[in-house]
């Protein structure tokens, strides 16, 4: 059956995009939802990616409440000029216990622990910490809250990585378990759309286009 006006005029665009590079990112520090400030190289490419995102036509902007989203947002939003809001539920997966470690210690001293969380693929959590399947539900109801409320919108959603796979192994029915191919590649555009509150990839990996 074809699709109606109606329908077309439905369907809501969203754009996840990570913030920019911060301090505790160049550390390999677990971030969750703690925060640190961006690095002077987070804040140009940053910077690069509101010229990129131009071309998109978004009508809003809606982020996670973090400082390192926020400042992300400002740096985007000195050239989109876009309504912003501000939502908790986009925040980045807590890590419990495991906040404000770094990776390779991490991988040192719980190695055991760590692989058997991993192999619980959507139900992997830190200890005493936040599962990826609470993060999946969390931030699918703000977009299709947000959907409902803006429908026919270009949305941009300003978060974190561990959002934005979330979103993106939900949509593309990944058990989030190693040893499956990589979907996603790092700081990239990805674009999804959503109709009456089925979401369908558009398109991933989108670069940045350095201003030169």
């Amino acid at each position: 059956m074809e699709n109606t006006a109606n329908d077309i005029a439905s369907v809501t665009t969203f754009g996840l995009l990570r913030h920019g590079q911060t301090e505790w990112n160049i550390l390999k520090k677990i971030q969750g939802s703690g925060d640190s400030p961006l690095t002077a190289q987070g804040k140009e490419e940053t910077a690069e990616w509101a010229e990129t995102l131009k071309r998109y036509d978004w009508d809003r902007i809606i982020a996670s409440d973090l400082g390192r989203v926020r400042t992300t947002v400002d740096i985007i939003n000195r050239k989109l000029n876009l309504p912003v809001t501000f939502d908790a539920r986009l925040r980045e997966q807590y890590w419990g216990d495991w906040e404000g470690l770094t990776i390779p210690s991490i991988h040192e001293n719980f190695k055991e622990d760590l692989a058997r969380r991993v192999a619980m693929g959507w139900e992997f959590s830190a200890p005493g910490g936040e599962t990826r399947l609470a993060v999946k539900n969390r931030v699918l109801a703000t977009l299709v809250e947000s959907a409902k409320n803006w429908p026919g919108k270009k949305i941009l959603i300003v978060c974190h990585q561990g959002v934005v796979k979330s979103v993106l192994y939900s949509i593309s029915k990944r058990k989030f378990l190693p040893g499956e191919d990589q979907l996603l590649q790092h700081n990239q555009l990805h674009i999804i759309s959503c109709s009456r509150q089925h979401f369908s990839p558009v398109q991933l990996n989108i670069p940045r286009t350095p201003v030169l």
